[in-house]
């Protein structure tokens, strides 16, 4: 059973506020308080700071609000396991970089599902940094993410090698080409992903590698939705540098063009991360085989 102070900590962070706390909880405002203030009690901390108008942490309320939500989410995990085992069932919850999700991997996931009945996944979409975080709470059950592991935290499997290419409309100049430069994509009005997204500071990072600079360029937009970038090129508003495998079957449909940069290579690898001690190293199997079937078609156009 979960002390109720952890629900309260945890309760009243995500709302913000004491009186909303109590809402949520179906308690009295004075409870919620006592519940904070036993809880600095018992670890000799202050959880926040003494400020009437804002509800600010403290770092060692920070540690104290990790670890709860770690207990939070094993507690729930064993719960619906053991629900699982009784009703042979199995919920699985997996994390998504943006790029992934718009990739074939929700495809894989739903073919896992169909194939094994009584299996129901949650998807989750998020930064990389996020993932990582609620993988570290035991929130996630694994994620798909693109690029190298933080540390040896957790493990991972291969799913495949992606790269950056450049991306227009059938109707620019653009898609008649074998290749285009550094210099042509200065004349084009460019449409990309924000500055935190992977695949933005993987293309930063190759134009420093070659003296250059995103100021260079004529960044008319920058979109934090891999869909829209899409249909904003595919309406031929600009052009864009995306992940080979976002655009497969745009491509294959004639919607969109995919070029490479002259002597380019920007390449990362697509991994299924996942806790050392994760039970379900079967179905990881299962989706790298099912992840190389769908895949095969979209890669035979390439």
């Amino acid at each position: 059973m979960i002390d109720t102070k952890i629900r309260t900590l945890l309760t009243l962070v995500n709302v913000g506020s004491y009186t909303r706390a109590a809402e949520e909880l179906h308690l009295t405002q004075p409870a919620v308080s006592n519940h904070i203030r036993q809880l600095e009690k018992e670890f000799s901390i202050k959880i926040f700071y003494p400020d009437k108008k804002e509800l600010k942490i403290t770092p060692e309320g920070e540690i104290l609000v990790k670890y709860a939500r770690r207990i939070m989410a094993l507690y729930n995990t064993a719960r619906q396991v053991i629900d699982d085992s009784r009703r042979q069932l199995t919920h699985l919850s997996i994390g998504m970089t943006r790029t992934a999700g718009e990739n074939i991997m929700p495809q894989v996931i739903a073919a896992y599902c169909a194939e094994h009945p009584g299996t129901q996944i949650n998807i989750y979409t998020d930064s990389i940094k996020n993932l990582y975080n609620r993988l570290r709470s035991f929130e996630l059950d694994m994620a798909v993410v693109e690029g190298v592991l933080p540390d040896d935290e957790f493990q991972s499997v291969l799913l495949d090698t992606d790269f950056l290419c450049v991306i227009a409309s059938p109707k620019h100049p653009f898609a008649k080409r074998q290749s285009v430069s550094l210099q042509e994509l200065k004349e084009e009005n460019m449409i990309l992903r924000s500055s935190s997204a992977g695949t933005r500071q993987l293309f930063d990072n190759y134009l420093y590698n070659q003296s250059e600079n995103i100021k260079n360029f004529h960044v008319i937009m920058e979109v934090d939705n891999v869909a829209m970038i899409k249909d904003l090129v595919a309406l031929n508003m600009g052009v864009s540098i995306i992940a080979r495998s976002a655009c497969r079957q745009e491509e294959a449909q004639g919607r969109l063009a995919v070029v490479p940069i002259e002597n380019a290579r920007m390449t990362r690898d697509i991994v299924m991360v996942y806790q050392k001690d994760f039970s379900h190293l079967e179905l990881l199997e299962e989706l790298c085989k099912l992840y190389s079937r769908l895949s095969w078609p979209a890669s035979a156009t390439d």
